[in-house]
């Protein structure tokens, strides 16, 4: 009698202690991602940026339900996502927010940027990929695009970089050294926020801008004409 007593008490323990391991990885996972069913500000600031970047047409109301789940999995495909409608760390990262439990360090802003200049200028002269940098780093201090680097990499139909795939290719060594020189205040361009290749731009918008600097094969603009 005394042997089942004690064997039924470990199971109990021992069933106990699952569940809790099932509640504490549970909350963690609760805390760390958004999804169906989620609520409160983070939810809003998600689908304020799915909004404004023409993802999402719901309520900005803080409630995670079926419009906002499909407006993420639209955003996590264009972004070459894992699709399954969870805002974790890399939907975050794309859409410019921070993790709650990991803040975004230097060391990440830099190689993102230097993925994206890899991406975009990989073959022109330094001081060219200096200047996309720039341009990238410029933009963020623009009321007209979204204020983080992840953001403004990741606006939708921004960079063909990000439409084709090339974002995710290893940074040169160059490009790496460029993005430092940009972040550390050098701009080239002298404050432009546009960039474009004549030989290659397909949208009629872009012949609007107003040149204001040259190098390799992209044209420099802070504004239209």
């Amino acid at each position: 009698m005394k042997k089942i007593l004690l064997l039924v008490s470990l199971i109990s323990i021992l069933t106990l202690s699952c569940v809790v391991f099932y509640v504490d990885d549970y909350i963690s996972y609760g805390q760390a991602n958004i999804f169906w069913g989620s609520k409160g500000d983070e939810v809003k600031t998600v689908q304020t940026k799915l909004k404004n970047w023409g993802y999402y047409n719901g309520s900005v109301d803080g409630v995670y339900g079926y419009k906002m789940y499909q407006s993420v999995k639209k955003f996590q495909k264009k972004n070459n996502l894992k699709q399954d409608g969870i805002v974790g760390n890399a939907t975050k990262k794309a859409l410019g927010i921070q993790a709650k439990k990991k803040a975004t360090s230097r060391s990440d802003e830099i190689y993102l940027l230097s993925q994206a200049i890899t991406g975009e200028a990989r073959g022109e002269p330094y001081i060219g990929q200096v200047s996309v940098g720039a341009v990238i780093l410029n933009r963020i201090k623009d009321s007209r695009f979204p204020h983080s680097i992840a953001g403004v990499v990741y606006q939708p139909g921004a960079f063909t970089a990000v439409d084709d795939g090339q974002i995710n290719m290893k940074p040169t060594q160059s490009c790496i050294k460029a993005a430092n020189d940009a972040i550390n205040g050098w701009d080239p361009t002298g404050g432009a926020v546009y960039y474009w290749n004549p030989a290659t731009a397909t949208s009629k918008w872009i012949w609007r801008l107003k040149p204001i600097y040259k190098v390799g094969k992209h044209w420099f603009a802070k504004e239209t004409y």
